[in-house]
């Protein structure tokens, strides 16, 4: 638990520098780091499964999956919206184009179907939902940080929903969630996240309005951080449902009690797309 505290108090101190220091572009580049390094995590267990995925051209699409949105925004010759899901989806249908070309002659007969489908589910399921949060990062509306304070409220809120789980679960915690999944959850526990959530969202809100929406009050930040922790919350136990799968504990060892950085970024995955479809509502 200790070494978890410490690594917390670090991330978080990483992040809220990034965001002091280089503000919205700096946020940018932090999130296509974790997605990339998330997907190699994903790419490295699908190795244990016994597939042989096109990790080199899959990290590097999914580089610029994840950037996408913002290519829209400062290359404007594309004549893509950044709200556009144009420029990631154009870059998946390439992926499934170079994919199925080289499957022809260069994996096992055995392993050929499994190997490519798990690869493009590897990049829709990573970089192009955590693509979803460099969308909110360019959100400027009514000021230029505004993106930037969605982002960290929304980063707050999801892994807030980890905290308060893990803390409840560990008090109360008494009936499994998914016991077949993850044994160690319980509905006291996802129950106490989804309050502890709400909490962190109201209280984000309450202390530092100067960078969210003036209709993002606390309540509605309240309400707002609810399904966004579920979300959260589910998101950890499709991580769980894949680890399970390739037969490991932890994604990786690169965070002290913590595991890899996708056991870090899981409950960002979900939360994204609906996080910005929240945002793009107020």
């Amino acid at each position: 638990m200790a070494k978890r505290i410490i690594s917390t108090i670090l991330l978080w101190t990483l992040v809220l520098g990034c965001a002091g220091w280089f503000g919205p572009r700096g946020g940018i580049g932090l999130v296509t780091v974790i997605s990339v390094l998330t997907l190699r995590e994903f790419f490295q267990m699908l190795k244990s499964m016994g597939m042989d995925p096109f990790d080199r051209l899959g990290l590097t699409l999914g580089a610029l999956i994840t950037v996408a949105p913002a290519l829209a925004l400062y290359f404007p010759g594309l004549g893509i919206s950044f709200t556009s899901l144009a420029l990631p989806a154009n870059l998946l249908a390439l992926a499934v184009v170079l994919f199925s070309l080289r499957i022809l002659g260069e994996r096992e007969p055995h392993n050929r179907v499994e190997t490519l489908s798990w690869t493009l589910f590897g990049l829709v399921y990573v970089p192009f939902m955590l693509q979803f949060l460099v969308r909110i990062l360019l959100l400027d509306q009514p000021h230029a940080n505004t993106g930037l304070g969605l982002t960290i409220w929304l980063v707050a809120v999801s892994k807030g929903c980890d905290m308060g789980a893990l803390l409840t679960g560990m008090a109360i915690g008494r009936h499994k969630m998914a016991p077949s999944i993850s044994p160690k959850k319980t509905w006291e526990g996802f129950a106490g996240g989804l309050m502890f959530s709400a909490a962190v969202g109201a209280a984000i809100a309450r202390f530092w309005d100067g960078l969210l929406p003036t209709s993002f009050t606390p309540g509605v930040a309240a309400l707002a951080a609810v399904p966004i922790a579920a979300l959260a919350a589910v998101s950890d136990l499709v991580e769980s449902i894949i680890k399970r799968r390739a037969g490991t504990k932890d994604s990786g060892a690169t965070i002290p009690g913590i595991g890899g950085v996708f056991d870090l970024s899981d409950s960002l995955i979900l939360a994204a797309p609906v996080g910005f479809f929240v945002f793009s509502l107020l």
